[in-house]
């Protein structure tokens, strides 16, 4: 005789057999923790009084110039350039003794948005930019304010996002500390100190006594411009495609006027002059290419002076020789950047205030161009 299950019964068996089949799937990955501050610091603030999980990102731009990191195990600190120029700084945990992150030269190999571990228990690495195949990288992580990690460089989650967004694979990525690196490299300033394309320390003379302005013999002929006025060294350095170009003395009308990290972008092109033959005879403000049109850009901590257009009693506050001004204004396209502060460009040790830039606008960073028009030579 055959046997009928009831109708009840059947529904809970097929609710088991279910519950069976889903506990056989893999369980979805949990949402990964958000480490650091959410907000980016004031460009102005000292990095001494970056608490752990605090960073500064300025703002970039991919058609900028090439990109770089410099990490600084000794300050527990990472550096962002992009043509040569600042553009931010964060807070780092390091490897913890025994898993010690490794010093050097690296690249960036590999990227993974959501990337999680497969050394260590599935943990989350989200952002994350590998450098060696043997587990070392850039990615979001812990930051309790000392090297913690297996070797990895942690970074705030928000900070993390803004690097990977901005970084290519390839990417220059140098990890230095005390002993066994340039203190250039250990104390980084606004300045890249070094090659974008290779690693290499940039080993940049100072100008002479008595020597204005110095510039490349052979420079880039392709590539964005980028500048950074030093107001303490009285300075003026210029890189196109990454690489210094030239360098000169500036004297300033005001200095004590304006102070902090300001930045302006080219609205307008430069116009040039037909009876320039030569950079090296062109010498009096008549023959002179015009200065171009220049507006803020917006920086954490100055973002109301965004879009703003800057007024030629700023734009004239900085005297350049004629002939380093001869060779710079045909440079100077829509998207070139200058950026101005108060911190000197050679490296003076942990504690120093550094200003960070920022190469496309307009945000609002430099309320005053000290690279302006020289009205009659220096």
């Amino acid at each position: 005789m055959q046997t009928y299950r009831s109708a009840a019964a059947r529904p809970r068996r097929i609710t088991a057999g279910l519950l069976v089949a889903l506990l056989a799937l893999p369980l979805p990955s949990l949402a990964a923790p958000f480490w650091g501050e959410r907000q980016s610091s004031p460009v102005d603030t000292p990095l001494d009084d970056l608490a752990p999980g605090a960073w500064i990102w300025g703002g970039d731009d991919e058609r900028g110039g090439p990109m770089a990191v410099v990490v600084s195990l000794t300050e527990q600190r990472a550096y962002v350039y992009r043509n040569g120029v600042l553009i931010g700084v964060s807070t780092i945990s390091s490897g913890r003794p025994g898993y010690e992150t490794p010093t050097g030269v690296f690249t960036v190999l590999q990227k993974d948005r959501d990337h999680r571990s497969n050394l260590y228990n599935d943990a989350p690495m989200p952002f994350q930019q590998r450098l060696t195949w043997d587990g070392i990288a850039l990615h979001a992580g812990g930051l309790p304010g000392y090297p913690e990690s297996h070797g990895c460089v942690h970074l705030p989650s928000a900070f993390a996002r803004h690097l990977f967004d901005a970084s290519n694979l390839g990417m220059t990525v140098v990890v230095a500390k005390a002993g066994e690196a340039p203190v250039a490299l250990v104390h980084p300033g606004p300045a890249s100190p070094i090659d974008p394309h290779t690693g290499a320390d940039i080993d940049s003379p100072p100008l002479a006594n008595g020597q204005p302005w110095a510039w490349a013999l052979s420079p880039p002929s392709e590539g964005p411009i980028s500048m950074i006025l030093s107001r303490s060294d009285r300075l003026l350095v210029v890189y196109r495609n990454g690489i210094e170009i030239g360098r000169s003395r500036v004297e300033l009308a005001r200095p004590g006027e304006h102070g902090g990290t300001r930045a302006y972008i080219v609205e307008g092109a430069t116009t040039a002059v037909s009876n320039i033959t030569a950079p090296s005879t062109a010498t009096a403000a008549d023959t002179m290419p015009a200065m171009p049109s220049w507006i803020a850009i917006g920086v954490p901590g100055a973002e109301q002076h965004a879009g703003q257009r800057v007024p030629a009693s700023v734009v004239n506050q900085v005297s350049l020789p004629d002939a380093f001004k001869a060779r710079l204004l045909p440079l100077l396209v829509p998207g070139s950047v200058l950026v101005a502060t108060d911190a000197p460009l050679s490296a003076q040790g942990s504690g120093e205030h550094l200003r960070v830039i920022d190469s496309v606008g307009p945000r609002s960073w430099l309320d005053e161009v000290d690279a302006a028009r020289h009205q009659g030579g220096a």
